[in-house]
C-alpha cells in the first residue's frame, strides 16, 4: 500500500491543480445560496468522478487474482495512459482554462449538483492523472477491499482542497469572494505551467514502467 501511495499521490496532486473546477466553485459561491450551492456542486463534480472510477473498476471482485497478478494488457493500457499524458501536456502548455459565463442565472442546489457533474466531463483533460491512478489501483498488490479503499480514499484526498471555498464563505461571507478570485487567478497561471509538467513527468514514469515490464517481465512500480 504504501508503494502505491508513493506513486498516487504525484498523480493526485497534478489532478488537483483543477482551475475548472475551483471557477465554477466561486461562481457557485457568488449564488444566493452560496455555501449549499457550492457545497452541492462540489458533490456533484466528486459523485461523477468517483462514478467513473466504478465504471472503469467494475468486476474488481470477479478479478482479484488479476489484482495480484496483472496481466500484458494492464501495462498496454498504462503505456496508452502515458502517451495520453504526454500528449496533453505538450498541447496545454500555451492553454487557457474554462470559466462559467459570468452571466449564468443564479443556481439551485439540484442544478448546482448536476452542474458539478457536467464540470467533471468538460475537465476531461485535468482528469486524465485519475485514469493513471486507476491504473496504478489495477495492477497494484492488494486485495480487492483495499483497492475499493484507495479509490475512496483518493476520491475524498481530491475533494478536500475544494472544501475551502464553501467553508470560508460560511465564515467569511462576500469579504472571501475577493480571496477566491485570488486564489482562482494564481491557479490559472500555475496550471499552464505546473499541470503540463506534472503530466508529462508522469506520462514519462507510466511508459517506463510499462517498458520496464515487456522487457523485463516485471513491473518497475
Amino acid at each position: 500500500m504504501n508503494d502505491l501511495w508513493a506513486v498516487l499521490v504525484p498523480i493526485l496532486l497534478a489532478d488537483i491543480v483543477n482551475p475548472v473546477l475551483f471557477a465554477f466553485l466561486v461562481y457557485a459561491a457568488g449564488t444566493k445560496k452560496p455555501v449549499s450551492t457550492s457545497t452541492a456542486l462540489l458533490l456533484g463534480h466528486t459523485a461523477a468522478y468517483f462514478a467513473a472510477g466504478i465504471v472503469i473498476a467494475i468486476g474488481l471482485e470477479q478479478i482479484e487474482n488479476r489484482l495480484v497478478n496483472p496481466k500484458p494488457v494492464d501495462f498496454a493500457f498504462e503505456f496508452f495512459v502515458g502517451v495520453l499524458l504526454l500528449w496533453i501536456g505538450t498541447r496545454t502548455r500555451n492553454g487557457s482554462a474554462q470559466h462559467p459565463e459570468s452571466d449564468a442565472k443564479d443556481l439551485t442546489c439540484i442544478t448546482a449538483f448536476f452542474l458539478g457533474a457536467v464540470v467533471n466531463f468538460i475537465g476531461i483533460p485535468f482528469a486524465i492523472p485519475y485514469f493513471a491512478a486507476l491504473s496504478q489501483i489495477l495492477k497494484a498488490d492488494i486485495t480487492t477491499a483495499q483497492a475499493w479503499g484507495s479509490l475512496v480514499a483518493y476520491n475524498l484526498a481530491y475533494a478536500l482542497p475544494f472544501t475551502v471555498v464553501p467553508i470560508m464563505r460560511a465564515l467569511v461571507g462576500e469579504k472571501s469572494r475577493r480571496f477566491f478570485e485570488t486564489i482562482n487567478d494564481f491557479l490559472n497561471k500555475a496550471s499552464s505551467v505546473i499541470m503540463p509538467a506534472l503530466l508529462i513527468v508522469l506520462g514519462v514514469v507510466l511508459i517506463i514502467d510499462a517498458a520496464y515490464y515487456y522487457v523485463k517481465g516485471v513491473a518497475l512500480f
